[in-house]
């Protein structure tokens, strides 16, 4: 590097809308400039810039208060042809870093700064190497490295995101994925739920750092003290990249000194969001072991990343929601309504496939049939909403004291049939007798004691389910004629 105090008449301008602002950074960097032009606007910088060649232009952003303002900034950058140009800038603000980048080169440092900070950003913004063509080298090899690097990032996200079919797998994949940038200690993925809860869905550290313990919690988020400043939180309350690039820097002695001690020197938080301008769907959290000066192109890579994530859990939730739906209509084509059983459909393919498993494996199979006795009566009597609650009671009191194995479906009319597995003849009666039993016994509010007739069959080693059934049927109606209110078995 030159020896600054051996070159002279080095021009300097700096623009910043508080007076504060300017007599500090002069009393800071004076010295480093032969005259140093304090401007206050826009315009009176574009004219300093246009009068005279300007070694160096500092551009603090402090006093800027919207994106509407960048826009003349632009321009001012765009002016310099890729001359020296430092961005010093609000780490709250940090998202206008990389929209200024795409107006020209230039360089950046996250405020506030030291004195010393700033004298050194300023000097490294002046210096010029002695040997061009060898500088020219090392910053073609650093953008090679650079490039291989963000490749390497992408390619691990892409086979982190094929984990679709479970929010929790990819959110961990994604996270160990983003472990493989350079300097990355701990990452993290905070996901927006119902009602604007945010919570923490996955991390990976390397070095030790449980940020569920650092805030105290893992969800509702943007309810904990550190939700102004905490970058990840301020990237989904605000929505904008946030970049803080030491700790200390976002005003919490007691946060600085917890993510010191876990070697964290940087933090990147990016909203995650499926298209611009959209919601936003929570955050992704990079700390670093070191400070990193980005460039334009991987600011917009991490950008990317962050879209990706973004479609990645936005197809999680959407297969989530899909497969909910099948499940609700899978039970509507298959359950009863009325009673909660399952339907004749349903139950006859459940009992063609118990016949199958029970011939393979030479286990028992029994059936029981029932119907409510005089159930057209209760309906004359009591009126169809009483007849209604007479077959709920009936089909839950039923559905209470059969196992889980055990399946109760709806006939027809007022016709349930159980598939008992694993259950001889003898079984199967005793289970009958409970069931007629228990139901003589149920109250049923507005009408009088109502009662069930039953037949029961043990399915043959080559029988049918046409044959088991007509059997059934045919023991059922022995049962009525018997006088009801009793079972019957099915013989062969």
């Amino acid at each position: 590097m030159a020896d600054l105090d051996s070159r002279k008449d080095i021009v300097g301008v700096f623009l910043t809308t508080t007076g504060e602002r300017r007599a500090e950074f002069q009393a800071c960097c004076g010295e480093q400039f032969s005259r140093l032009l304090l401007v206050d606007n826009i315009d009176a910088a574009t004219v300093a810039v246009g009068r005279q060649k300007v070694d160096l232009l500092v551009l603090d952003l402090s006093g800027f208060s919207s994106m509407g303002e960048m826009a003349g900034i632009g321009a001012l950058i765009r002016s310099r042809a890729g001359a020296p140009t430092l961005l010093l800038c609000p780490y709250v603000s940090s998202a206008w870093i990389p929209e200024l980048m795409a107006c020209g080169p230039l360089q950046y440092r996250i405020c506030p700064m030291l004195n010393d900070e700033l004298q050194m950003a300023v000097e490294q913004c002046l210096s010029t190497s002695v040997n061009p063509a060898a500088a020219a080298q090392q910053t073609l090899l650093d953008k090679e490295k650079e490039l291989r690097d963000l490749l390497t990032i992408q390619r691990s996200l892409q086979r982190a995101l094929s984990s679709v079919d479970d929010i929790a797998t990819m959110s961990a994949q994604v996270c160990l994925a983003l472990c493989s940038f350079p300097g990355v200690r701990h990452t993290a993925l905070l996901h927006m739920k119902e009602r604007g809860d945010l919570q923490l869905v996955a991390q990976e550290s390397r070095n030790h750092l449980d940020l569920s313990r650092l805030l105290e919690r893992r969800d509702r988020l943007l309810q904990v003290p550190l939700s102004d400043i905490f970058p990840p939180l301020l990237a989904v309350s605000g929505g904008e990249l946030v970049l803080l690039d030491a700790p200390e820097k976002a005003g919490d002695p007691e946060l600085a000194l917890s993510l010191h001690d876990r070697e964290v020197r940087m933090v990147l938080a990016l909203p995650l969001r499926s298209e611009a301008g959209g919601p936003v769907q929570g955050s992704v959290c990079l700390m670093f072991d070191r400070h990193i000066q980005f460039s334009r192109e991987q600011f917009a890579c991490f950008t990317s990343l962050a879209q990706f994530i973004s479609f990645g859990l936005g197809m999680s939730e959407l297969k989530h929601q899909n497969d909910a739906l099948a499940g609700q209509l899978l039970q509507i084509s298959t359950i009863d309504a009325l009673t909660g059983a399952v339907n004749r459909r349903r139950g006859e393919d459940i009992l063609e496939t118990e016949i199958r498993r029970a011939r393979r494996y030479a286990l028992p199979l029994a059936l029981i049939t029932f119907d409510i006795d005089n159930f057209r009566s209760v309906n004359d009597l009591y009126g169809y909403p009483i007849g209604d609650q007479a077959l709920r009671i009936v089909a839950e009191t039923v559905q209470a004291r059969l196992r889980g194995s055990d399946t109760l479906a709806r006939m027809r009319g007022e016709e349930f049939m159980v598939v008992a597995t694993h259950t001889c003849a003898i079984d199967a009666l005793k289970l009958a007798e409970k069931l007629r039993e228990t139901i003589a016994e149920t109250t049923l509010p507005g009408c009088e004691m109502v009662t069930i007739s039953l037949a029961v069959a043990q399915v043959g080693l080559d029988e049918g389910a046409i044959s088991v059934l007509d059997r059934l049927d045919a023991a059922l109606h022995r049962a009525k004629r018997a006088g009801r209110n009793c079972v019957e078995l099915a013989m062969q």
